[in-house]
Order: C-alpha cells, then sequence, then structure tokens
C-alpha cells in the first residue's frame, strides 16, 4: 500500500493511447486547466480523460485515501513544553521569536540525517494550518513572511492521489529522459561550472569574468553528476533494496520543469505540470503564488531514500508541496547566515554550507556550534511556504515525489544576508 509499491508498475496500464501528441489544440485536460499555459497535446488530453474516469473527483474519497495510505507516520513536537504556541493551533498573528528554533547540533544529534527511520518526537517549530478552517491564519502568515505549512487542500490532495495510482507516472513521463542527478553517495549539493563557451567569448572582447560564472577552488571537482534518464530508468534505481541504500551507495535524484511562461527554459521540458498542480498556476487569488508575473516555472525533484540535499538558501519566495513519501526539511533564520559557514559567492557551491550536517565538524566549522534551527517532516498533501533567504536542509525519508515553485523576492531578510556577504 505504500509509496514503492504504487509507482513500482512498468506495465502501463494506459498503454493503448497515442504518444506524442499533435499540432492541433485539444479542450482543457481539465477543469482546473489554465489557458495559456499547460499540455495542450492529444495524447496528455487522453491520459487526464482516462485517470479522471478512473478516480472521478470526490473530496472526501480522496482525503480520506491521502490520510490512510500515504500518511503513514505521525511526528509530535520533541519539547511542547518550550513552545510560546501549539504547532497545530497557532494564534492569528505570528508570535514573537516565530519560529522558534533549538540548536542544530542537538537537531540532528536527536535525529542523524543518514537516518532515515522515522522519529516520533522531532524539533518542529513551524506551524501547520489546516486548509479548511485555517486559511485566514495562512494568509497573515503569508503577508507577514514567514514560514508555515498548510495541509489538506483540496487540490494537492487530488494531485497526490493522482500520482500514486498504479502506474499512472509511468505514463504520464513515458520514455522521455529528464535531468537525473548522479552521487556515489547520498549526499547532493548543487553545484555551477564555468561555461568554457562564455569564457572564450569573453577573452575574445577582452571582457572581465562575469559575476555569474563561478571560479572553482584548485583542485574542485563536481560533486554530482548531470545525466539525463526516463522516469523508468530512474525508478529502477531508486526503487532499491534497504542493503542498497545506505549513505555510501549511489543514489539518484530526479528532476522535471516545467516551463511555462518562461518559454523554452529545458529540453522536453514538462509542461503538464501545470495542469498537474493546479495549485501552482500563476493566478492572483493563489494562496502559494505571491507575485504570479514572476512566477520561475514549477520545478519537480523526485527522492529516492537518504537523498540529502545540502544546507542552502533561495534568492527568492519558494512553495513546496510533496505529493508521496516523506521529506524532513530542517530550517534556519537568514539571521542564522554567519553561522552556517556559506561557501562564497564565487564558488561553484555557494549559498550552501560547507558543513556536513551528517557529521558536523566542530573544530573545523566552530561557528556551526552555535546556529539554531527547527525542523519539519511533509507529507503527502502538504505545502510549505518558505520566504526568500530562509535556509533548509532536506533529507528523503522515503522514495517521494516534491514540487516547488517560486514567485518574486521579498526584502525581509536581506539586511542579514548583506552582512553575511551576499546580495
Amino acid at each position: 500500500g505504500g509509496l514503492m509499491s504504487r509507482v513500482d508498475s512498468a506495465a502501463s496500464w494506459l498503454s493503448n493511447l497515442p504518444f506524442g501528441g499533435s499540432h492541433k489544440t485539444y479542450p482543457p485536460p481539465s477543469s482546473d486547466s489554465m489557458r495559456g499555459i499547460g499540455d495542450k497535446t492529444k495524447r496528455y488530453y487522453d491520459l487526464r480523460q482516462r485517470i479522471d474516469e478512473v478516480l472521478p473527483e470526490d473530496s472526501q474519497r480522496t482525503k480520506q485515501r491521502v490520510h490512510e495510505e500515504l500518511r503513514v507516520n505521525r511526528y509530535e513536537p520533541i519539547k511542547p513544553d518550550e513552545l510560546p504556541y501549539t504547532v497545530t493551533n497557532c494564534p492569528l498573528y505570528p508570535p514573537d521569536g516565530y519560529p522558534y528554533a533549538w540548536p542544530a547540533t542537538d537537531i540532528v544529534h536527536n535525529w542523524p540525517p543518514d537516518d532515515t527511520a522515522p522519529r516520533p518526537k522531532i524539533y518542529q517549530g513551524i506551524c501547520v494550518f489546516d486548509y479548511e478552517t485555517e486559511m485566514e491564519k495562512a494568509k497573515i502568515y503569508r503577508e507577514a513572511e514567514v514560514p508555515f505549512v498548510v495541509r489538506d487542500d483540496p487540490q494537492v490532495l487530488r494531485t497526490a492521489e493522482r500520482w500514486n495510482h498504479p502506474g499512472y507516472m509511468m505514463d504520464l513521463m513515458s520514455d522521455t529522459p529528464h535531468r537525473t542527478e548522479y552521487s556515489p553517495n547520498n549526499h547532493f549539493m548543487y553545484w555551477m561550472a564555468e561555461n568554457p563557451n562564455k569564457k572564450k567569448q569573453r577573452e575574445k572582447r577582452g571582457q572581465a569574468r562575469h559575476p555569474k560564472f563561478p571560479t572553482p577552488p584548485e583542485g574542485w571537482k563536481p560533486p554530482t553528476k548531470m545525466l539525463r534518464m526516463p522516469y523508468e530508468e530512474w525508478l529502477g534505481h531508486a526503487n532499491t533494496t534497504d542493503d542498497k541504500l545506505g549513505p555510501d551507495n549511489p543514489h539518484w535524484y530526479y528532476r522535471l520543469i516545467g516551463c511555462g511562461a518562461q518559454g523554452r527554459c529545458d529540453k522536453d521540458s514538462s509542461e503538464y505540470l501545470f495542469d498537474e498542480l493546479p495549485f501552482f498556476q500563476p493566478r492572483d487569488d493563489q494562496l502559494f503564488i505571491v507575485e504570479p508575473h514572476r512566477q520561475k516555472g514549477i520545478h519537480c525533484r523526485f527522492g529516492m531514500t537518504g537523498v540529502v540535499a545540502e544546507n542552502h538558501f533561495d534568492g527568492s519566495r519558494n512553495a513546496i508541496a510533496v505529493m508521496g513519501g516523506e521529506r524532513r526539511y530542517i530550517l534556519a533564520h537568514p539571521e542564522q547566515c554567519p553561522k552556517m559557514a556559506l561557501y562564497p559567492k564565487d564558488h561553484p557551491s555557494a549559498r550552501h554550507s560547507a558543513v556536513d550536517w551528517s557529521q558536523p565538524d566542530l573544530e573545523l566549522y566552530p561557528e556551526f556550534a552555535e546556529a539554531r534551527a527547527n525542523e519539519i517532516v511533509l507529507q503527502a498533501g502538504d505545502v510549505l511556504y518558505l520566504p526568500t533567504n530562509w535556509f533548509h536542509f532536506i533529507v528523503s525519508l522515503t522514495l517521494n515525489f516534491q514540487c516547488n515553485t517560486r514567485s518574486g523576492i521579498s526584502s525581509h531578510y536581506m539586511p542579514p544576508m548583506k552582512e553575511c556577504g551576499f546580495f
């Protein structure tokens, strides 16, 4: 009944659908589709008609299935008496000092990042709002630019149910290859190497180094390899036995990109993401989209159990939805920047912490001993709102489906980041 068994189906349950679509425009694939963006091919239209027949809209059935079949574990605050609020019944306005934080070393000692076994008690400091009864609170916290989680948005639940239906993801992505990161262990850190063509062009023109491109330190090597593969191939790597999931074994991290209004931003982009995730469409009335005209597409990352995305910050607002499996997020306020031992702006992994949170070396990075953070485990149907410049360290506790979108930049947290040497 878990996610692995649901997606481990190579035989297509919609094998008779035509592939490739055509230039003809078809009716909207669903009532949630948006004019001007999304997948308008016959293939996707037929796919959605078929799945919607199998899973007709029924919010109560969907909610019950997600709760009973996809949310296996329960997590509670480890020290509720220390919190000046209850995370599942937060006040209307963010309390002073929200969100509460603890020493980051306590968090990773209580639950080492390389250990994916659930912990019933965690250092949770951010609020979880029910979509149906606490929308007003969520909007106020968003306006205040603080992190929070919204649970049980009917549209998110419907996507979660669809994505966990046997065979659906295989049919959705077919045999199209997508970006895949490979690591010889379970740690993944973003990096950007200088484009040699750009370098040659600048040398010809006698221009100075463009600040966008990093300066790799001597001896630096990319921490991961960039590949492309179909979903079924990635799933074959990810859906493996426990003895091959240890931190020192190879891991693969899958990625989809829907470009939307940006136009062509990726080879074989997954424009159907705007139909699959209508709650991330660039509309004015969306809770998770603050500035629709500044949206930077939809990005999905599918993690195999044990994948660690190293601590970093993003320079824009982020909304992060989980449609299956579990992801652990350790969050830290931007004011913690001086304690994060970040790589400098010109490093290939700028914005990322040099500290290995799995085994923090406090002799090499003594400042990390003073860092404070909190954590939250996201499950199917959860959406995390993460303001600009907030730090996040991510652990895939199980095989999981996660998508995010960014929508503009808030200036709330620029001062501490400038003091830290960024911007």
